[in-house]
């Protein structure tokens, strides 16, 4: 039996995992994937590859991209979700702000340097029109993290996937300003470089057996009730969730990769681009 551990969200995108898993999809194939659970999100499994304490992460494509580039020592093996990831901007339910424009000079909430919620305040920023030099940051690690420093105002915004933080929003935690979508896939399947070389039969398997639990998923009977009771969701979000949710079986596209490196370097968070085989590895 050959142990994989593999880092991800508490997040319902990672549920085929959980479902092959339990079901012992993984295990009957000579697998025991041990599951880690990183709330503090892409920064944190960034640092978790690097560090060797995991060795597969689903983890944001332009966090991952950014990190190799930076030296991590890791290679995307598949593309996840092929959809982009939704950031609602949210402040506190009782701030001033009222609209996007008021953000602007004010600080985020994120969970650390180099996550999905650093990132993509830079890509708001550019939308939005801002100076991307003035942004300002305050490190939260986590969503209960975000939520008191919005409460005693050590931040004023915070960006998280929209359907996540929604209950937050439905119980007034938070008020949501706006969307910011990802222009690009959302998530990928990054391994070690030395567990791709060492491993790599092993994880072909992992991903025959999620790739055949993900690709008809959102059509799976009982699924609304599943993610709305496991993942504490409304059954009327799940379903827009869904809708705009689509899993990929396939690598992540040299147009895709290009894409996220060109915005990168636009917002100074790159020095250098580097080739699409320098990001990932095909194992077949």
């Amino acid at each position: 039996m050959k142990t994989i551990r593999v880092a991800g969200v508490p997040e319902h995108f990672n549920l085929p995992w959980h479902i092959a898993n339990e079901n012992n999809h993984f295990s009957d194939a000579g697998i025991n994937l041990e599951w880690i659970d990183v709330p503090q999100g892409t920064g944190a499994m960034c640092r978790a590859l690097r560090e060797n304490h995991t060795d597969v992460a689903v983890i944001l494509t332009e966090g991952i991209t950014r990190d190799i580039i930076n030296g991590n020592e890791s290679r995307i093996i598949q593309n996840f979700i092929k959809s982009p990831l939704i950031w609602g901007i949210h402040v506190a339910a009782g701030s001033e702000f009222t609209k996007l424009a008021d953000l602007e000079n004010t600080k985020a909430a994120i969970s650390r340097k180099g996550s999905g919620s650093h990132l993509m305040a830079y890509v708001n920023a550019e939308n939005e029109g801002w100076n991307i030099d003035d942004l300002q940051f305050e490190i939260v690690n986590n969503l209960d993290g975000a939520i008191k420093a919005l409460q005693n105002n050590t931040a004023q915004y915070f960006m998280w996937e929209h359907f996540t933080t929604k209950p937050l929003v439905d119980n007034g935690t938070f008020r949501r300003l706006g969307d910011c979508p990802t222009p690009w896939p959302c998530f990928v399947i990054a391994a070690r470089k030395n567990f791709i070389k060492n491993e790599p039969e092993a994880l072909k398997r992992v991903l025959s057996i999620l790739n055949a639990e993900s690709r008809n998923f959102k059509n799976k009977t009982g699924v609304v009730g599943l993610l709305a009771k496991r993942y504490g969701q409304k059954m009327e979000d799940i379903r827009k969730w869904l809708k705009i949710t689509e899993w990929s079986q396939q690598q992540i596209s040299k147009q895709d990769i290009y894409k996220v490196q060109e915005q990168l370097m636009r917002l100074k968070l790159i020095d250098r681009k580097v080739d699409y085989l320098d990001i990932i590895h095909n194992l077949a």
